[in-house]
């Protein structure tokens, strides 16, 4: 119903402006556009006021309704109808979570869990009452610090598959590195190997329709997530499918910051060298990351194949790996499932909390956690991009600046290329490695996957890795940056009024 109310008043509205544009002389139908837009617009505030948004989100809405009725009117309609969320996606979660829950069973390996001392077991707990995610013991992993190292890694193990390749990204590009995979997905088709490619409709826009047609017409299987026919007007519009995953025969994956295109190995003049993090995991925990591709697959298509073809893992007998958990976050879930282990990882650490984002726009939660930490004498450290890709993100992301470092945490600016790795590290021993930036979108409207890491040796790595990028980055001193001038402190500013909705 709120659907054909709104269709019916966006056509009168276009269809009045556009009869006013050829045949008004004296201005009546201004008058009556207006009128329309205005009893829009208290339609969509009414609407938000009874969804109990956060009130900081409420007012900004209504402050941009209020200084830019028709800008705001096209706003809401792409970013901000969250009202239908819950039953959008409501089939979904339970669905996925029945399927977590009856394919995973309990959390095992007490006795290990027991060993790794209280602060990782009460993360472990909490991941996997919010994820329905067991943590294994008996699963490798193994870094990838950069474009080179991550593709050359897929190329490898793509080349290796016997049974089938499944692959969830929010960007493919048809370019050098995409049409290599491409290609070596069709000879893997050729050979017997089923694949299945999901790609979010709106990351993945500018993939050329060439590009899909040869996969399909190949014998590959691709779908895009959330497609899109009138993307005002469509309500999954503001929901997008942020993962990168790869699942090889159910025993090799892969998760982390970079999606498939040139750019990120460093070859756009753009941003040039692209710092980005991936992981490789073998073993247990890719079960888990087959049934994130899995249910994300049944929903796009109806179709399931949660089998033991799918669903069996090969299992190293080495139990010396340290404890891994994979965990998805979406707006299908009842909780802000990365959020919450993000803000438990922040809070109970007891020496140290560092941070890599290219998006940095906090909610009020994990900006006093982070605070807190810091005023409470530990080494909080966060890693930002010294150059925008986001430009809106970037600066309303450096008006948090002050008061973090005011706080006590270090505000370090990476110089060499653009840095897009997605890294929390608490006491040099558990890690977070995955899709998810620490901003509203990430915690609230996309769908995320991570790795949480407990004393395992890509912990270490990613602890090794933090501390060279830090080396060449450029540390934000608070008496410097409060020299910005009016002008980028006033754009800040306004950006940051939008930090709600971004």
């Amino acid at each position: 119903m709120k659907n054909i109310v709104g269709i019916g008043l966006l056509i009168l509205m276009l269809v009045s402006t556009w009869h006013f544009l050829l045949n008004d002389v004296d201005g009546r139908l201004i008058f009556y556009s207006s009128l329309i837009l205005t009893i829009f617009l208290v339609i969509i505030g009414f609407n938000i006021f009874l969804e109990n948004r956060d009130p900081i989100q409420t007012i900004t809405w209504l402050v941009i309704f209020c200084a830019f009725p028709f800008i705001g009117f096209i706003f809401y309609f792409l970013f901000g109808r969250n009202f239908r969320k819950d039953r959008i996606f409501r089939k979904k979660y339970f669905l996925d979570k029945h399927t977590f829950v009856k394919i995973s069973g309990e959390a095992g390996y007490n006795e290990r869990i027991m060993e790794m001392g209280e602060h990782p077991q009460q993360l472990i707990t909490l991941a996997n009452r919010l994820g329905n995610s067991p943590v294994s013991f008996t699963t490798e992993t193994r870094v990838l610090r950069n474009g080179e190292e991550t593709f050359s890694n897929i190329i490898e193990e793509l080349k290796k598959a016997r049974h089938h390749i499944h692959l969830e990204y929010y960007i493919v590009r048809d370019d050098r590195i995409g049409g290599l995979l491409k290609d070596i997905l069709i000879q893997k088709v050729k050979e017997g190997v089923k694949v299945r490619f999901l790609y979010d409709a709106v990351g993945s826009w500018k993939l050329a329709r060439s590009y899909i047609d040869e996969l399909k017409n190949a014998g590959a299987e691709m779908v895009a997530f959330g497609p899109l026919h009138l993307p005002l007007l469509n309500n999954k519009f503001n929901f997008r499918n942020h993962r990168k995953i790869i699942v090889i025969d159910g025993s090799v994956g892969f998760i982390g910051g970079l999606n498939i295109g040139d750019e990120y190995l460093g070859q756009d003049q753009k941003f040039g060298s692209w710092r980005d993090t991936h992981l490789i995991i073998k073993g247990e925990a890719v079960r888990t990351l087959q049934l994130i591709f899995l249910q994300d697959w049944y929903y796009s298509t109806n179709n399931s194949f949660l089998s033991d073809e799918y669903l069996m893992t090969g299992m190293p007998n080495h139990h010396g790996y340290g404890g891994v958990q994979l965990i998805g976050g979406g707006p299908d879930s009842e909780w802000t499932i990365i959020k919450s282990i993000f803000f438990k990882m922040i809070t109970s650490a007891e020496k140290s909390v560092w941070i890599a984002s290219p998006y940095f726009v906090p909610d009020d939660n994990i900006l006093q956690a982070l605070k807190v930490a810091a005023l409470s004498g530990l080494d909080v450290r966060l890693l930002v991009p010294k150059n925008p890709d986001k430009r809106i993100v970037f600066h309303a992301s450096r008006t948090y600046f002050p008061e973090l470092l005011a706080s006590g945490v270090r505000i370090f600016q990476y110089n060499e290329g653009f840095m897009h790795s997605k890294i929390i590290i608490v006491d040099d021993q558990m890690a977070s490695i995955g899709t998810t930036n620490i901003d509203m979108r990430s915690f609230h409207l996309n769908f995320e996957v991570n790795a949480f890491l407990y004393r395992t040796e890509s912990a270490q790595q990613l602890v090794n890795d933090y501390m060279e990028d830090i080396k060449v980055s450029k540390e934000v001193e608070i008496d410097e940056f409060s020299k910005r001038n009016f002008g980028l402190k006033l754009l800040e500013s306004t950006c940051r009024l939008l930090s709600p909705l971004l």
